[in-house]
């Protein structure tokens, strides 16, 4: 049996068990972290060294930035190549990598460096930024993943750096440092460019497009799902439900984003109507695989079809996988949601994903956020539509961008005023941590009904 400690009296409490009192859930030292380092950043951001030209950086722009680096978006309000100096683009890269990692992942890794082992507090919050089941595995799982992203970032470095010396004559420290900004740039799925025009530059070039494509997939899909096909990928069979469904989902909105968005830009000549065939398939892979939630762009965003947007935004949406370094709704819950909605067409009292049962309470997850997301998405539309003179179609895209910290933008977010772009840091910000995640880190506890009513069967449809 498990009994609360009371103190006798407030004074005589040990030191710090007020704070932690503050803090009652994991979550909400989550929030916490990620509001902490975006202040951090911003205050970085903010010293005249950060900028070219003199002064330091207008405090929106520097704040706008700092989020979008930390909740790893990509969204812009200055020329980041042009506005920013060498110092800037650096506190970028770094505000960029605690984001990916996760601010708990790299406090818990410190823990474990410095002391030799984890508290259970910190277990916790690694748990809920990580997304481990068990908190037996924080440890091995943070190891993990700290050498895992960076292996990865280093060979997709290795490879840009190479590309650019060999490919487009840079110097070998310019190369370098392109290949590492952009390798992690990618892997944290950031969209951060050290090129006004971002990737169009390279779209007909797989050498640059397909190794950041790979990251960004990488990245995106989760460690837990990379870590379980590592020793299983040979038995299907035995995947959990979270491998299963990731990895069926994405397969799917790869495939078919490639082959819709292809069809509706093959004839358009400001984006792929002027490229050569190979080259049309290359730069359609790449636009389906950016919303996943890159925010690199291969082709112009402005000019794409309408039609082109909506289907973006459904891909910006969805997201990536969970525990990995992409936003969105993640397609898990959408997959679940496709197995829970089939379920219930034909009529099953239980949801089966292969050899394993859903539970109700997964069920009722997916459900909310989903159901959070959109009405966050609806509202946020709606304010940006009264405060601005822009369309519905390009206020939703840059909406849904922001959320699903995306990065990508029919080029309006610079034009927006003060309050739209506030708008647009409170989305991203959300979006990174998550809407349950940060509904849950505003109850300091769950509430626990002791009796059930009666049932009752309203009419649904």
């Amino acid at each position: 049996m498990v009994r609360r400690v009371r103190w006798p009296r407030r004074g005589l409490r040990p030191r710090g068990s007020v704070l932690l009192e503050r803090f009652q859930h994991p979550t909400q030292v989550v929030v916490t972290g990620f509001a902490a380092m975006i202040i951090i950043g911003t205050l970085l951001l903010s010293l005249p060294a950060a900028r070219r030209g003199p002064g330091g950086a207008e405090p929106l722009d520097a704040l706008f930035t700092a989020t979008s680096a930390v909740c790893v978006t990509g969204l812009i309000t200055v020329d980041t190549p042009v506005y920013w100096s060498t110092f800037g683009e650096i506190v970028i890269l770094c505000l960029i990598q605690v984001g990916g990692f996760g601010l708990m992942t790299l406090a818990t890794l410190f823990a474990m460096l410095l002391s030799g082992r984890v508290g259970l507090r910190a277990r916790m919050a690694a748990q809920a930024e990580t997304k481990t089941l068990q908190m037996t595995d924080v440890r091995r799982v943070v190891r993990n993943i700290v050498v895992f992203s960076l292996s990865c970032e280093a060979v997709i470095a290795v490879l840009l750096t190479a590309r650019f010396a060999f490919g487009y004559g840079e110097p070998l420290g310019r190369a370098a440092y392109l290949g590492v900004f952009h390798s992690v740039s990618a892997f944290n799925n950031a969209g951060f460019a050290l090129w006004s025009d971002s990737l169009m530059g390279f779209v007909t070039d797989p050498w640059v497009c397909l190794p950041i494509c790979v990251a960004i997939i990488v990245g995106g899909l989760g460690f837990p799902v990379w870590f379980e096909l590592a020793r299983r990928w040979r038995r299907p069979r035995t995947w959990s439900i979270l491998t299963r469904v990731t990895v069926g989902t994405s397969v799917v909105l790869f495939v078919g984003g490639t082959l819709v968005l292809t069809a509706l830009e093959w004839n358009n000549p400001d984006t792929l109507g002027e490229l050569s065939r190979p080259s049309r398939w290359l730069a359609g892979f790449v636009m389906a695989v950016m919303p996943r939630t890159a925010g690199f762009n291969n082709v112009d965003v402005a000019e794409m079809h309408p039609e082109s947007w909506l289907v973006t935004d459904v891909l910006m949406f969805i997201g990536g996988g969970s525990a990995g370094t992409a936003g969105g709704i993640k397609v898990t819950t959408f997959g679940l949601l496709a197995f829970v909605l089939w379920a219930e067409m034909r009529g099953d009292v239980h949801v089966n994903v292969g050899t394993r049962r859903l539970p109700a309470g997964t069920q009722r997850q997916a459900m909310g956020i989903v159901l959070l997301a959109v009405g966050l998405v609806a509202a946020a539309t709606v304010t940006l539509l009264i405060l601005t003179a822009h369309s519905l179609d390009r206020v939703l895209f840059e909406v849904v961008s922001a959320f699903g910290t995306v990065g990508m933008s029919t080029g309006i977010t610079a034009d927006l005023p003060q309050s739209g772009q506030i708008l647009l840091i409170v989305l991203m910000f959300v979006g990174r941590i998550g809407p349950l995640t940060m509904a849950t880190a505003l109850a300091l506890r769950r509430r626990v009904r002791r009796h059930e009513l009666p049932e009752e069967r309203p009419i649904v449809g």
